[in-house]
């Protein structure tokens, strides 16, 4: 029988160091890189919160480096 297809499967949700979101089921250690977001639940429940919390879907590097980007643009315009 299929994971996903369990009814009673318990689920944690998970977050890496990207912030990038996922579930992991609760009776296997984390993935490697990924850490408890603090919320468990049913398969649904658990991606129902990640549906609430993980709102920009950019890798939290891209996220820095258009930061970075747009920073530099707003400068370059003011001084131009």
């Amino acid at each position: 029988m299929e994971e996903a297809s369990l009814p009673d499967a318990e689920y944690r949700v998970v977050v890496n160091n990207e912030d990038q979101y996922s579930i992991w089921p609760t009776d296997r250690p984390n993935p490697n890189g990924w850490n408890d977001a603090g919320f468990a639940g049913s398969r649904a429940d658990c991606l129902a919160h990640v549906d609430e919390v993980w709102r920009d879907l950019r890798p939290r590097s891209l996220r820095g480096a258009m930061d970075v980007g747009e920073a530099q643009e707003s400068r370059k315009s003011r001084t131009a």
